[in-house]
C-alpha cells in the first residue's frame, strides 16, 4: 500500500465509522443509559473487534462465503434475530440505579462479538479489504485493520459522548423510555439494508 492510499483509506474509515449504524446507535443508547465511563469497554470492543474482523476477512474469510453461499443466509438470519433481540432490550431498558445490576452496558467481548452479526461491519470490512488490499498482502491487510481501528475509536467515542450529553435531557423515566424506544426503532430500521438490498 502506498502512502497515497492511506488518506483515502482513513477517509473511508471515518465516513463509514461515524455515520449512524447499529454500533453507533447502541453506543448512543449506552451513553445515555450508563454514561461514558461505563461505555468504554463497549467502544473498545467495537474498534478492536472490527480490526480483528477486517484482518480475518482479508486473510481469506470472505472466500468462505463464495464457496459456501448458504453461510451468507445463515449469517443474515443470525444478524436479524440478534439485532431484533438487542432492539427489544434497548426499548425495555430502564435507568440504572446504584442497586440495579440488571442494567449493564455491553462488555468488551460482547461488543467485539457483535461485529460478526453486524451487517454494516461486514460491508465495511469487505469493502475495505477489496478496495485497499486487493492483492491480499499480509502487511497491507494489517495496515487496513490498524487504520480502521485508529479512526474508528474516536468515531464511536463521539456517539457515546453524545449519549452521555443526552442524559441532561433524559431526566425523567418517560423521556428515557421514549429515547430508548426511538433508538430501538432506529436499530430495527438499520436492518433495511440486510433484508431488502
Amino acid at each position: 500500500m502506498t502512502y497515497e492510499m492511506i488518506l483515502p483509506l482513513m477517509m473511508f474509515a471515518l465516513v463509514s465509522s461515524i455515520t449512524p449504524g447499529p454500533n453507533n446507535l447502541m453506543l448512543l443508547a449506552s451513553g445515555a443509559n450508563f454514561g461514558f465511563r461505563r461505555s468504554v469497554p463497549h467502544m473498545l470492543g467495537i474498534s478492536l473487534g472490527f480490526a480483528l474482523m477486517a484482518l480475518l476477512v482479508g486473510l481469506g474469510l470472505a472466500q468462505v462465503f463464495e464457496v459456501y453461499p448458504v453461510l451468507k443466509l445463515v449469517l443474515k438470519v443470525l444478524a436479524v434475530a440478534y439485532m431484533l433481540y438487542l432492539a427489544w432490550k434497548i426499548a425495555n431498558a430502564a435507568a440504572p440505579t446504584a442497586m440495579d445490576e440488571a442494567g449493564k452496558p455491553f462488555t468488551f467481548l460482547q461488543a467485539a462479538a457483535f461485529q460478526w452479526v453486524n451487517p454494516k461491519a461486514w460491508a465495511m470490512a469487505l469493502t475495505a479489504v477489496t478496495v485497499y488490499a486487493p492483492n491480499q498482502e499480509f502487511v497491507v491487510i494489517v495496515v487496513v485493520a490498524v487504520v480502521f481501528s485508529a479512526v474508528n475509536l474516536p468515531s464511536v467515542t463521539f456517539w457515546a459522548v453524545l449519549g452521555q450529553q443526552a442524559q441532561r435531557i433524559l431526566t425523567n423515566h418517560r423521556r428515557l423510555q421514549v429515547f430508548n424506544i426511538s433508538m430501538a426503532t432506529l436499530l430495527v430500521g438499520s436492518l433495511y439494508s440486510v433484508l431488502f438490498i
